[in-house]
């Protein structure tokens, strides 16, 4: 089929970045009134709940503005190193986008009206509308029709290429899609056949634990899906911006192929006080789940290793004069590294999280909230934020002006400072055995609930200025999207090197015969385990 201009390539894209971020508009509201509550300070009017905005929260920050940004961000990231989308890819896109919005209208209006308080995690035996879940669906199968148009122009580009390396980005970018629709297909399972029947009467029960079995399938994968996108930025785009080239292509992407092969096999790790799954399946994914911080450490290793080589270049002297050359008032290196730094206590409360034992002292606590707006409401929101000061100018045919990158940097230093004082509050009430997901309550005066007091009214001071944040963001997009001066914005992707890659990195039948091995060894036993001894299943509630 025939390639085309571009053009449409970019409002494909663009259209993906403008509903992520009017869903960041709405979820940091959300998000600002919901820490103001928990704090004692602020009754919600008119009838509002505490855990109808928690569901917003949740729902449009954790899924729908990912989702979006990420998908299109992969569509620009193949437009832009294998070439204009085909007339297939073009409409699969635009049919993917459409079933997606409509499905987040379905399912944030069923929130809105209060007919959805089920959180973003939807645990039965909590029962929403059957819109709202039929929204969900809406939501993942759109996401399909995305990932057939990105995969569409993969093979396409195999087809006109044959025997030789795909570009980076490319690579990367199916990598990532290919993770996501594999781990949707959890929480497409029991959405599908387990929720959707019982909200709409078809079975008057549900069972529970094969319900959060599926969910987790799905819910730690999700993790890598928010952070490979930005992975991407980390290995192939801001080697460019420093001036420098990628480390080594071939590490890169055996990383990616590591994060496929052990991202999704390790849900249980969600589940480590659950009933009813024997402690070895446990303990399995546990080590599945552990054996993720080797392409962790091989990023920060590339990473840091390239910043050095390029400082070195420009002249600097001693063990770290090369932090010195790195270009701080640049605004597409400075915030994604703002992000990187703050991955390394992010991934250290993760590996508390995943250890059993750790794990039982921070279980259900807010410290594991502050983990997840370490993880991904600083690493992974921040880069995507480093990503939109090129990218939405790129689309545009407008430039990241001189005004707008100094703003840039100071929204990125407010984020940083008001998610430092939010996080570290939550991280150390969860210590203290404060809950997560409860609203504000002494507990009778209870003496250790008063001690998470101060903690909460931290957390308020914290989650104001990252409101503060949202809003200088969102000011700055809007800038590049349709105020800045017009003009050529580069999308940068760093050189590979000419060093040869190995054809095996690429052979998709041995990467995906593993990954479903993996898949098969961790899951089988426990899913008949599950059928077999499954407990009596559970009528739906209405709590709220």
């Amino acid at each position: 089929m025939k390639n085309m201009s571009d053009t449409r390539g970019r409002s494909l894209s663009l259209a993906h970045l403008y509903v992520a971020y009017s869903a960041l508009a709405l979820g940091g509201l959300a998000g600002l009134l919901q820490v103001l509550v928990r704090s004692g300070g602020l009754t919600l009017p008119a009838g509002i709940g505490y855990y109808q905005i928690l569901t917003v929260h949740g729902v449009l920050l954790g899924l729908i503005l990912t989702t979006f940004f990420i998908i299109g961000f992969l569509h620009a990231s193949i437009i832009r190193t294998s070439g204009p989308y085909s007339n297939r890819s073009i409409v699969l896109g635009w049919l993917g986008f459409w079933i997606m919005l409509i499905g987040t209208i379905m399912s944030a209006s069923m929130i809105l009206l209060n007919e959805a308080t089920v959180l973003y995690t939807f645990y039965a035996p909590l029962m929403a509308h059957w819109l709202f879940y039929l929204g969900l669906t809406f939501v993942v199968v759109g996401s399909w029709f995305s990932g057939a148009a990105m995969i569409s122009a993969y093979r396409h580009w195999r087809k006109e290429h044959p025997g030789q390396t795909s570009p980076l980005l490319t690579f990367m970018a199916i990598i990532t899609i290919v993770l996501w629709i594999i781990a949707t297909l959890g929480v497409a399972g029991t959405v599908l056949f387990q929720l959707l029947p019982w909200s709409l009467g078809i079975v008057e029960r549900v069972d529970v634990l094969t319900s959060r079995t599926l969910f987790w399938y799905f819910g730690h994968p999700l993790v890598y899906f928010w952070l490979l996108p930005a992975y991407m930025a980390w290995y192939a785009v801001i080697p460019k911006v420093i001036g420098g080239r990628v480390f080594s292509d071939s590490l890169a992407r055996l990383s990616f192929l590591l994060f496929l092969l052990f991202s999704i096999p390790v849900g249980f790790h969600h589940q480590l006080v659950e009933p009813g799954i024997d402690a070895f399946w446990k303990y399995l994914q546990v080590v599945l789940t552990f054996m993720v911080v080797i392409p962790s450490l091989m990023t920060a290793f590339s990473l840091f290793a390239t910043f050095e080589i390029r400082g070195r270049e420009l002249g600097s002297k001693g063990l770290f004069g090369w932090l010195r050359k790195l270009p701080w008032k640049d605004a597409r290196f400075t915030v994604p590294f703002i992000g990187m730094l703050a991955f390394i206590p992010a991934g250290a409360g993760g590996l508390i999280n995943a250890s059993n034992q750790m794990n039982q002292v921070v279980h259900n606590t807010i410290w594991v909230t502050g983990h997840f707006h370490l993880t991904l409401a600083t690493t992974v929101v921040l880069t995507f934020f480093g990503i939109s000061y090129w990218l939405i100018p790129h689309l545009t045919g407008r430039v990241l002006t001189k005004e707008m990158n100094r703003l840039a940097i100071i929204q990125a230093i407010v984020w940083t400072v008001g998610m430092g004082i939010m996080s570290l509050s939550m991280h150390a009430a969860g210590l203290l055995g404060a809950p997560r997901r409860s609203a504000f309550s002494t507990y009778g005066d209870a003496p250790q609930a008063l001690a998470w007091i101060p903690y909460q009214a931290a957390q308020a001071i914290g989650g104001t200025i990252l409101f503060i944040g949202i809003i200088l963001v969102l000011y700055i997009v809007v800038n590049l999207a349709f105020f800045s001066p017009k003009g050529t914005e580069t999308f940068p992707v760093a050189d590979s090197g000419s060093a040869k890659t190995p054809k095996a990195l690429e052979d998709w039948r041995i990467w995906l015969t593993i990954l479903t091995a993996l898949i098969l060894i961790a899951y089988s036993v426990p899913f008949i385990d599950m059928i077999q001894q499954a407990p009596p299943a559970s009528k739906g509630y209405r709590l709220w």
